[in-house]
């Protein structure tokens, strides 16, 4: 073999290898991890049924690697993924990546974290902690015109997946401007985020005739911000003159987020007369979008106090859990599983520990390094940060930046914006681990000089 596809052999067999530590929680349930909204992301798909919650880009991703036959090549893509993401971070802070450290940073991600928990979870959340490791390396990682393509395109894939990516995208590009106040790196990491913007309004444009990111999202923070008092204070000023569906309403608010928008006894799911209101939050996005003004308008301070109290909370909900369990399943996942693939499949998925409802005992004994090591990550990052600072190693400093500031606009955005729950936070809090360690490695050696 010639000498020069040696190192590239080597890559390949790295990366390969690192995969599986990424998303063996697959094989400890037998079956790759769904959660109740896999299923709008299976029929977007293979209905096709366009999902008006969600964005529309993460089904036809799933879609590209199951065709209706088999979910384990999803999990597997997502794990190859990311295996080679932190191949090309190892590469941009040492200069060289090494197989053996990156089997060594895969193997940390995979035991004493939740990464491998939700990278083998069918959902976007596998691509949370995923998108600001793209943005850095498109921004610091010196990386050949393939490799930013690749990169870049992973980018878009990972902003245009999920709402919560944005704001944490956004704040990512505002920290690289920082570092480097230079228009390059903030252009190439920017690109992604506009490219992700633009499909996301062509694509509610086409289906839901507004050319914008959300066309509905005003019903989620209406939720929020009721739960929270401004908006039900507000409903009761300005109501019964105001005319809205919600006047009908004010006495039982303000009520617990979730079940606003989603339990067929809500406000937004029921007329004024009692009877059932289908598609309740997606008709009444436009109503939501003229409170939501009026509120901010007449109690910027309180919804300004319940975002940062909400934030702060989220950010203290790390633990994995709440996705390992069967609630809802039957009615969702299993539902899109048993009317789209073959029966074997579904005879798996019904196999799965999840399912049968023994998931979360398996899984508790490597939940245990999960908090310890985050602590310990948080401290290591504070300290290397500092040794970084002092030896104007910029790469590092940023990249451990990144992670602290990623892991903070996520609990700002899901905190804030939707409730606090353990799976918003757990879904990026590996990151700041891997940092950590990608950022401890040494430099590689310098070849002696013959002598």
């Amino acid at each position: 073999m010639p000498h020069g596809r040696i190192p590239r052999l080597l890559a390949l067999l790295a990366v390969l290898a690192g995969a599986p530590f990424l998303v063996w929680p697959a094989w400890l349930n037998g079956y790759p991890l769904v959660f109740i909204d896999t299923v709008s992301y299976l029929l977007h798909t293979t209905v096709p049924e366009v999902p008006w919650d969600k964005t529309q880009a993460y089904g036809p991703f799933l879609h590209l690697f199951h065709w209706q036959r088999s979910l384990w090549a999803p999990v597997l893509a997502q794990g190859l993924i990311a295996s080679h993401l932190i191949w090309l971070l190892q590469g941009a802070i040492r200069g060289r990546p090494n197989p053996g450290w990156h089997l060594l940073a895969c193997a940390g991600v995979g035991v004493l974290t939740s990464g491998p928990w939700f990278l083998a979870t069918l959902m976007p959340d596998a691509l949370t902690g995923l998108l600001p490791i793209c943005l850095y390396l498109l921004a610091f990682g010196r990386l050949s015109a393939g490799q930013s393509l690749w990169v870049g395109g992973l980018a878009v894939l990972a902003v245009a997946s999920h709402l919560s990516h944005l704001p944490v995208a956004l704040a990512v590009l505002v920290l690289t401007l920082v570092f480097t106040w230079r228009p390059g790196p903030v252009l190439r990491a920017g690109a992604p985020v506009v490219l992700a913007v633009l499909l996301l309004c062509t694509a509610n444009a086409i289906a839901f005739g507004r050319f914008t990111p959300s066309p509905h999202g005003a019903a989620f923070l209406l939720a929020r911000l009721q739960a929270d008092g401004p908006a039900a204070a507000l409903l009761r000023d300005r109501c019964p003159e105001a005319g809205w569906h919600l006047c009908a309403f004010t006495d039982r608010l303000p009520m617990d987020s979730d079940e606003f928008l989603w339990d067929e006894t809500s406000p937004l799911n029921r007329e004024a007369d009692g009877t059932l209101r289908r598609m309740g939050a997606m008709r009444g996005a436009e109503e939501a979008r003229a409170i939501i003004g009026e509120t901010l308008a007449a109690h910027p301070g309180w919804v300004a106090a319940a975002a940062l109290r909400n934030g702060l909370a989220q950010l203290g909900k790390v633990q994995v859990g709440d996705t390992l369990v069967p609630d809802h399943l039957e009615a969702s996942a299993r539902r899109a599983i048993a009317g789209h693939f073959p029966a074997e499949e579904l005879a798996q998925f019904d196999a799965g520990a999840q399912m049968r409802g023994t998931l979360p005992a398996l899984a508790a004994p490597w939940l245990l390094p999960h908090m310890p090591v985050l602590l310990a990550s948080l401290g290591a990052a504070l300290w290397l940060g500092w040794r970084a600072a002092r030896a104007r190693d910029w790469p590092r400093l940023a990249l451990l930046a990144f992670a602290l500031l990623a892991l903070g606009a996520n609990a700002a955005a899901a905190g804030a914006l939707s409730k606090p729950h353990h799976r918003y936070q757990a879904r990026i809090v590996w990151l700041l681990p891997l940092a950590v360690g990608v950022a401890a490695l040494p430099r590689p050696r310098l070849a002696r000089p013959p002598q």
